[in-house]
């Protein structure tokens, strides 16, 4: 069995930017390793900031261990030095840290971790899961804060306390609490990024980080244009790209994320729209509708 304790990393990694969450492409239900090394390349040339591999935009629960280890040496070899998060997540604690002493190995920079799905701890619970994680971990620790998909909701107080923990630097924040999210912003003890896409304008508007945003698989060289204008501070250029995303962002999530992406993906002749059951291809006409979509021409942002 791996060791299940690990040096922390004291890591001051910048997370701030645009972070594409890779879809996993599939052939006749294996990985389609080429496709993955194809779109990872173009993300990178589009000017993304960094990856995230093996989230829930890139199906993880329908992968096994040894999927997810392929899939991200695929996307490492093919991102050609740019940073990489990696998902983990599990609901006991013991094969969590199992994974945990796993992934240290990896050249990664960060892990990607929700609360435990299906539990509903308590708060105390979830200070627990996540200080042992981030105990453990040779890398720095991103909060996944997703109540909707884990059936856990972590309180302000809560990741308070969490972000004092010198391992824990970062929140993906799906938490749908406008408040919180302000209120994290203004503590400045975890730099945050928009994981809901409609939310980025407000979110970095306000002074967050950047976002990790799976409709950014699409018209990605815009996507990186409006992050740089809003890290810049240059809210009203940003407003008029914003306006001209929002009909794809929606689209996007139309349909369960990330059908819908993967079908606008396949409609370019990029990869193939197939997913894992229970997941089903995304209806024909979203995603014509998404082809249809029309962005302006927008200078390459300095």
């Amino acid at each position: 069995m791996p060791s299940l304790t690990a040096t922390p990393s004291s890591s001051t990694a910048d997370f701030a930017g645009l972070w594409i969450p890779l879809v996993t492409p599939f052939h006749d239900g294996a990985v389609d390793h080429d496709a993955l090394h194809s779109l990872t390349t173009r993300m990178k040339l589009a000017g993304v900031t960094g990856f995230c591999a093996c989230g829930s935009t890139g199906e993880a629960a329908a992968l096994s261990h040894e999927e997810e280890d392929a899939v991200l040496a695929t996307i490492l070899s093919a991102a050609g030095g740019l940073p990489v998060i990696m998902g983990a997540a599990d609901c006991h604690m013991g094969r969590m840290l199992e994974r945990v002493a796993q992934l240290s190995a990896q050249p990664i920079s960060a892990l990607l971790v929700p609360p435990p799905t299906y539990i509903r701890p308590s708060q105390a619970g979830l200070l627990q899961w996540f200080t042992r994680i981030a105990d453990a971990s040779a890398h720095p620790v991103v909060i996944y804060d997703i109540p909707y998909r884990t059936g856990a909701t972590l309180e302000l107080a809560t990741l308070r306390t969490l972000a004092a923990h010198p391992n824990i630097v970062a929140i993906k924040d799906c938490g749908g609490d406008a408040a919180k999210t302000q209120a994290l912003i203004d503590d400045g003890q975890l730099q945050v990024l928009a994981g809901e896409d409609v939310q980025i304008f407000s979110s970095m508007a306000q002074g967050g980080a950047g976002a990790i945003a799976a409709s950014a698989h699409g018209h990605t060289g815009h996507f990186v244009a409006l992050v740089r204008l809003l890290a810049a501070g240059d809210v009203v250029s940003a407003r008029a790209l914003w306006f001209a995303l929002l009909p794809h962002i929606h689209a996007s999530f139309e349909e369960p994320n990330p059908a819908p992406i993967k079908g606008w993906l396949a409609h370019q002749g990029w990869m193939r729209a197939e997913m894992r059951a229970p997941m089903i291809e995304a209806s024909v006409a979203l995603v014509e509708r998404m082809a249809r979509i029309e962005m302006p021409a927008w200078r390459e942002a300095a």
